[in-house]
């Protein structure tokens, strides 16, 4: 009886990384970056050139089962905050929201929160993935991109 079990729909992940916010934003606001990042291993690609810059923004990315979504921004600060919903092309976002956070702590150090949020979530084909997707695995995207943005 999994079915039963309370699975948290906010799952969040953060760390202090050892590098300056501007650094690490860089590698979240520009879509041809997030595959690298990704712990999620869902991202394959994304075309260049579609580097964020405002809310209202909509990016394309290529996830890992050839299929294609379009990110919608909706939340967005320069350097601190990024947060997009995710949609089948040409349809309306189901609900669930990526969000990236970043507290500077000083100049060379900064605090990085990823949340994954799936409470409005409005379809049920992509609960068993919403489910799936863990603290650990945004930890891993965390982590990853710490390692990107320190050696930069």
């Amino acid at each position: 009886m999994t079915d039963d079990i309370e699975v948290p729909q906010v799952v969040i992940a953060s760390r202090e990384v050892a590098a300056p916010a501007a650094t690490i934003f860089e590698l979240i606001a520009d879509p041809a970056q997030q595959p690298r990042w990704d712990g999620n291993d869902n991202l394959s690609e994304a075309p260049a050139g579609q580097r964020v810059r405002a809310t209202d923004a909509v990016f394309a990315m290529t996830i890992t089962n050839g299929h294609v979504r379009e990110n919608r921004v909706v939340e967005f600060e320069e350097g601190r905050r990024i947060a997009w919903l995710p949609a089948e092309p040409g349809k309306e976002p189901p609900g669930h929201l990526w969000r990236w956070e970043l507290e500077p702590l000083d100049e060379q150090r900064t605090l990085v929160t990823h949340t994954y949020d799936w409470t409005r979530l409005t379809d049920e084909n992509r609960l068993p993935r919403a489910r799936a997707t863990t603290p650990d695995k945004l930890q891993a995207s965390v982590d990853r991109l710490a390692e990107l943005a320190e050696k930069s």
